[in-house]
């Protein structure tokens, strides 16, 4: 299983001893639409939150053992809806770096 399957199974099954896994500890989550960042401990309180669901699993567009790109349609809890792209860095065999751009969706 690539690195981008096991973290998109750990969100989807809220599995945070797997997000420790896969997460480096310098892990920075940065949202391309407001420019700010989130690190670690606040991706994985998030992903414990349930706020977040995919519609069905994200397609893997391209992973080599340096980077990786997925694209998905998630659901908010509010019941905002999004198309996201996701582009990831990974370091030592970990996510080092991930940087979505999201399209919002009607309801």
């Amino acid at each position: 299983m690539s690195l981008l399957e096991k973290m998109n199974k750990a969100i989807e099954e809220i599995d945070t001893s797997s997000m420790e896994e896969i997460l480096h500890d310098d892990f920075e989550f940065y949202f391309h639409s407001s420019g700010t960042s989130i690190g670690k401990a606040e991706v994985i309180e998030w992903v414990k939150s349930g706020d977040v669901k995919n519609e069905k699993p994200p397609r893997i567009l391209f992973e080599n053992n340096e980077v990786g790109f997925d694209h998905s349609i998630v659901k908010f809890s509010d019941g905002k809806r999004q198309a996201v792209m996701a582009h990831y860095k990974f370091k030592d065999g970990k996510v080092i770096f991930m940087e979505t751009a999201a399209t919002n969706l009607d309801n």
